[in-house]
Order: C-alpha cells, then structure tokens, then sequence
C-alpha cells in the first residue's frame, strides 16, 4: 500500500499492511530542533537545513531524508514563512527560522519577544528548550464588553505574524504534495477554544474565571468559537479536496486527571467545543477531526465522541486512566489513537534502546488489533532523546506494526 492509502485505510476502519508511522506530520508528533539535528547526525545525513516551522516550541520541519528513513506515512500542512534566515538553536547548534521571528536575546542567553505593547509577551529561558507565556496575553480583557471591543485582536492570536504564507500558498502546496507525492496530508488548523482563552485571560485567571465569573468565561470561549468557525469556512473550501485529517488543539488533562470537573466540562466548556467541531464536521467529506489534548482526559472521551473526533492525539499513555489497552478495549470501535506508541517522559528520553523497542511492541500490540491506530509517540520528541533510541522507536515501529 502506499503511505497515503495506509492512514485512509485506517481511518476507515479497514485494516491496512501495516501500522503507519507519523514522524513529524503534525505540529504535536515532532522533533525539537535540537533532537532533529541530534538523530540526523546519528543518521549521517548531513545535507539539508534544519528549519524551525514552530518557533514557540522550537519544532524543525522534517525533511524527505529523514521521513524515508523513518518510513512515515504523512506530512503536516501548516501555513509557514515565505522566507528563511540563518539562526542557532539554544545549544548553538545551525538552524533557519522565519525571516519575521526577531526575538532579543539577552545576556543571560535567554530570549523575549516584546508584544506590540513593547512588553515581553513570550520568553525562552536560558535553560529552557521552548518558549512560555509571560502572563495573559490580553491582560486588558476583564469584561464581556472588553472581549466585543477586542473582537478583531482575537482573531489574529491564531496566525503568527511571521507566517506570512496565504491561503492560496498552502492551497498550492497541498494540491503538489497529492499530485507529486503518496504522502497523507494532515491540516494543521488549531482551533483551540479552552486553551487560548487560559492564553488570553493568563491560565489561573480564567480557570477563576470558569468558577466564579461564568458570564465573561462563555462570551471569550463563544467569541473563539465563532472565529474559528469562520477562519474554517474558507480554509476547508481551498484545502478539503487534499486533507485526510485535520488538526485541531484543545489541551484538557493533567498527568493526575482532567483539568476541571466533568460536570463543568459539560455546562460550560463543551457547548463551544461542541458548536466549533459540528461545523467543522459539517464542512468536512472525507477528512477526519483529530483531536490533540494532552493528560489525562479519559473521563471526557465519551463526550469527544459525541462532539465528533475522530481522532485522538497525543494518547497520554504515563497519564492517570489512559493505559493504551485500556484506551483500545473502552473506545477502540469508535476512535482511532493517533499517539502512544512511545512514552516520552520516562522511556523514549531515559530507557535504553531495548527499553525502546519494548514500549513500542507493547503499545502497537494494544493499540493495532482493531486497526484503528496511527504510530507516532506521545508528543514532540524533546532535546536530550538519545538519537538511537529514536531511530530504535521508528524501525520498531516497522517491525511491530505488520499485519
């Protein structure tokens, strides 16, 4: 089979040669920079450049190269810079960024970008792999009033300045890569609701905000909603006839359990979440809503089902309720695991590569009966991943997923 009929025959629910592979096909199943550059020295590849398509968490896009190497099955489609420029990653290892990205690095080697209020509005400590929030992003968002004055800023939160790529650039390179290639195509859309509004209110504000100031909770979170919901009308009408999967993110879980109460979740979250993936499912003919939420969020499942995803991502494996035979025995009819091939907090950065090898046969073996799993490991693969025990992840993947 070729890599695209494998992810469309998963998706399908019909069983294909073997288990794709994701490597880097998605803004949440890739390789900080500094791993890439890592396992491509380790790989002997020493042609290409590594560019970082996600600044904010140092993310590289993975090239031909290295996604042969890996046998993966599926390239992301995100909007990226028109132009590159040299720059250096945080161990000073070479990489390119977008011409636009312009952060101060200061002298105690950390990095700030100042927002347009000349403010820090996100930061790279010097011993941090990625860049964090310096506090709310709107700190002048305090009333439903402030969010109908503010309508036109919100829109823009999703869309990078520096990722000046048009919808008729991506359209382009969408219709190339199912012309020219066999690859699947994954949408990288974001959508997030929940989690940019604790972006926009700052986190410990607006889980406040969810518990004693309802009103102004539910107007950022319809106000997202209706947003994305136009921004999708447009981006579905240029990219359906190319996508398979389309990438939304809405982080719900915790490693202990979800982030607020399943009662809550349902009277004031899941209304939003809901009216934003009904439409997008609306415009959707043969793309599937993957859903990235990381923690643990088995208690939600039942309700994601219903809002329609029908792909779960990044499969939190380490997390409390979401044992991966667990997960495939509960839900496995009804959705398809893109994730939790490889724990990424102790095994893949820790185990030696036996260790490896048996986290993946043991994942695939959970995960694969039903035909309904994707391989890729839990989240993007961080600096400090020994090299061999990614190359061991990606060919046990290939040796564990046949049929």
């Amino acid at each position: 089979m070729t890599p695209r009929q494998r992810i469309r025959a998963v998706l399908n629910r019909e069983q294909p040669d073997r288990v794709p592979i994701d490597c880097g096909g998605t803004d949440v199943t890739g390789l900080h920079g500094i791993a890439y550059n890592a396992v491509k020295s380790h790989l002997g590849i020493q042609d290409g450049q590594t560019r970082l398509f996600h600044v904010y968490m140092q993310l590289a896009s993975v090239e031909e190269s290295v996604r042969q190497r890996f046998s993966a099955d599926v390239v992301r489609l995100s909007f990226e810079p028109k132009t590159w420029k040299p720059s250096t990653l945080p161990d000073g290892s070479a990489c390119e960024v977008p011409e636009g990205w312009n952060p101060q690095r200061l002298d105690d080697g950390s990095e700030v970008l100042m927002g347009p209020d000349g403010k820090p509005l996100i930061k790279r400590l010097a011993d941090a792999a990625w860049f964090s929030p310096t506090g709310p992003i709107c700190p002048f968002i305090q009333t439903p009033e402030d969010i109908k004055n503010y309508t036109p800023l919100l829109k823009m939160l999703d869309r990078s300045p520096w990722l000046d790529q048009t919808i008729e650039d991506l359209t382009a390179r969408a219709k190339q890569i199912h012309e020219e290639t066999d690859y699947a195509i994954a949408g990288v859309f974001g959508g997030h609701i929940y989690a940019q509004a604790q972006l926009i209110r700052g986190m410990d504000n607006f889980m406040c905000d969810l518990a004693m100031n309802e009103t102004l909770a539910r107007a950022l979170m319809d106000t997202l909603a209706e947003s994305h919901m136009q921004e999708f009308e447009h981006y579905i009408d240029a990219l359906g006839p190319y996508l398979d999967v389309v990438v939304v993110n809405d982080d719900l879980g915790t490693q202990q359990g979800p982030q607020l109460s399943l009662d809550m979740f349902r009277s004031v979250v899941k209304p939003y979440l809901g009216k934003l993936y009904g439409f997008m499912k609306s415009k959707m003919t043969r793309a599937k809503l993957f859903l990235h939420s990381c923690g643990s969020v088995y208690a939600f499942i039942p309700d994601l089902i219903e809002m329609g995803v029908d792909v779960l991502n990044p499969v939190q494996v380490s997390a409390a309720n979401m044992d991966s035979k667990k997960l495939a025995a509960e839900f496995g009819k009804d959705l398809i695991f893109w994730g939790g091939g490889c724990d990424t907090q102790t095994v893949l950065p820790r185990g030696a590569v036996d260790d490896v090898r048996a986290e993946v046969k043991r994942r695939t073996q959970d995960f694969a009966p039903d035909a309904g799993f994707v391989f890729a490991q839990v989240h993007n693969i961080q600096p400090g991943v020994p090299p061999e025990n990614i190359e061991a992840m990606y060919d046990a993947a290939l040796e564990y997923g046949a049929y």
